[in-house]
Formats: C-alpha cells, structure tokens, sequence
C-alpha cells in the first residue's frame, strides 16, 4: 500500500484531513505521530491509518507530508535517516521558513524530489489556498500530483521560493480572524449587544470582500462607494489611518518575515 502519509497530526493534518474527506479523497491516508490521543481522534474522525512506527509509516508513503512545527523538522528528518529513503518519493514540507536548500541537506536519497507547500486552514472547508514551490529539477509529472493533491481542498498557486514567506504572513486566515474579533470587541464597547456586534462585523468583512472578489469593481471603487465623505463610514476609516492602522499592518507582516528567518536559521 502506497499512502498520502503525514508525519505530525497536529492543526494543519486535521484541517487538511478533514478538507481531503468532505471531498471525497479516496486514497488512502496515513499519519504518524507521537502521541496516541492525536492518531485516536483523527482515526475516529477521518478514518485514516494510523502508524506509530515512524519508518514504517515512510515506508508506506507515495508522498509524505513533512507536518511538524519548523524545530522539529530537522530532528524528524534526521531520525528517519538519509539511508531509509531508497526509492523515488515525493517529500513535501509544510514548516514556514525552512528552505528547501535545508530540507535536502536533512533527508536525501535516490529519487528524493522536495517541495513546500502552504495551505490554508480554511482548506477543512473546501475552500482553501496552498502556495507551493518545487526544488530544482523536480519531474513535471509529479508536480502535477503534487498540485492535484492540495488542488482537493482548493486553490493552488505556484510561487517562487524567494516569495514564500512573504506570501505566508500575508495569506494567514488569522488576518480575518483578527479583524473579526477586534471588529466584534469595539462594537460592544460603542454599545451592541455581542449578537448584532458579531452580525455586522461578519457582514464588514467578509460580504464586502465576497462582492470584490466576485464582482468587476476595482477595490478603489468599491472603497469610494462605502466610504462617503464626510459620512461615517469615511471618518471611521480616516481616524484608523491616523491611529496607524496600515503602518501595524506592515509591522506585523515585518514580524511574520522574521519569525520565517529564525525558522530557516534554527
């Protein structure tokens, strides 16, 4: 039996498992991980195979998914061991900030084609995004498989490596999340109740980014008609802007950036 294999059952398995499932992905799917409670649950959940022994989960891979955090990576990789990987596989790291130029230098072998990858939480619902970038020289063929495989959970878009991390901090769903929240909390604190508080925030967000992304209005359009001057959609937008809302934004992309270079330091 030849597996999608994941190594790691944490957040980023569950969503991409459970994603892979509303689907109807019918190849059979593997994890590996330390701790018994996180393969019983996605066993119970998903159905998938559950493998403690880590060599003989990559023994059982067709493509194995590389899904522990960035410090645990090189230890994962080393304990699996260059001389374990004898055939040609498909070896896809999901750790933000790890080079593929680290990657190869962990894990090599025969055949050993190596591609990171990104997706997105949102991925669980169908409706995901994955950035992918592929080492040099990996067959077009398996790009393909590659591409099929995330392409299950939503779209997929190839990107070069020098733009990985930037796309990472910028693609996150935590950004509508964080919005949403602080969105929610300032409702209340000018007086809605958290029900209608978390209604018209859901609606700022995310049915205006719906009609943008789905409509042929440009951004600056759609800015000039919800923001009248001298309305109160303008003044709110306007003392944001002055309490530095855009500058926070970049500094917090600038921090993301960082973090990705400890990870590729570490």
């Amino acid at each position: 039996m030849k597996a999608t294999v994941f190594l790691g059952g944490g957040r980023i398995t569950g969503a991409l498992v459970a994603g892979l499932r509303l689907a109807g992905y019918a190849k059979p799917i593997l994890v590996h991980d330390r701790h018994a409670r996180k393969l019983n649950e996605l066993k119970r959940q998903y159905g998938v195979i559950v493998e403690r022994d880590l060599h003989r989960a990559v023994e059982s891979a067709r493509v194995l998914i590389i899904a522990v955090r960035p410090g645990s990576v090189r230890g994962l990789l080393k304990e699996i061991g260059t001389e374990k990987i004898l055939r040609p596989m498909i070896v896809v790291s999901l750790a933000a900030g790890v080079p593929l130029s680290k990657l190869g230098s962990y894990l090599r072998g025969p055949g050993v084609k190596w591609a990171r990858a990104m997706p997105s939480p949102v991925c669980r619902s169908g409706l995901g995004l994955t950035a992918v970038a592929f080492s040099r020289g990996f067959p077009a063929g398996r790009r393909a498989e590659v591409r099929d495989l995330f392409g299950v959970v939503g779209a997929v878009l190839e990107i070069p490596e020098k733009q990985f991390d930037a796309f990472t901090v910028t693609f996150s769903s935590s950004h509508g999340y964080h919005a949403l929240a602080a969105l929610i909390s300032a409702a209340e604190k000018i007086g809605l109740d958290r029900k209608r508080a978390r209604l018209a925030a859901a609606h700022a967000l995310a049915d205006g980014i719906a009609v943008w992304r789905e409509g042929k209005s440009s951004l600056e359009e759609l800015l000039h008609e919800a923001a009248t001057p001298g309305g109160t959609a303008a003044a709110v937008m306007d003392a944001m802007n002055r309490a530095g809302y855009r500058q926070a934004t970049v500094r917090g992309l600038r921090a993301g950036m960082k973090q990705a270079a400890r990870n590729a330091r570490d």
